[in-house]
């Protein structure tokens, strides 16, 4: 067996690879949201407030990093592509 030379993976091959790595990490992200979805299923009549709105978040940041795979891009962090609404502080208005 010789081994590679340079010129030897193309292009098409990283492009490739790098395809099915996004494929197999979106698959595992969204089997991990399923997998939070079921164990919080029944808990939210129980839970403290804020503790359903958690995983509500948590869920959806996680298919937004998960659709954003296949379109090529990243998300810069954990907010991105979620909106964040935040009461105004101000007072006597």
């Amino acid at each position: 067996m010789s081994a590679l030379r340079p010129g030897d993976i193309t292009d098409e091959m990283i492009q490739a690879m790098d395809a099915a790595k996004r494929q197999g990490l979106q698959k595992d992200l969204r089997a991990l949201a399923a997998n939070i979805h079921a164990d919080a299923e029944g808990r939210y009549d129980s839970a403290e407030p804020g503790w359903r709105a958690g995983v509500e978040w948590t869920l959806l940041w996680i298919e937004i990093t998960a659709a954003q795979l296949t379109e090529g891009t990243r998300a810069p962090g954990p907010a991105a592509g979620v909106r964040v609404c935040r009461r105004s502080s101000r007072s006597g208005s």
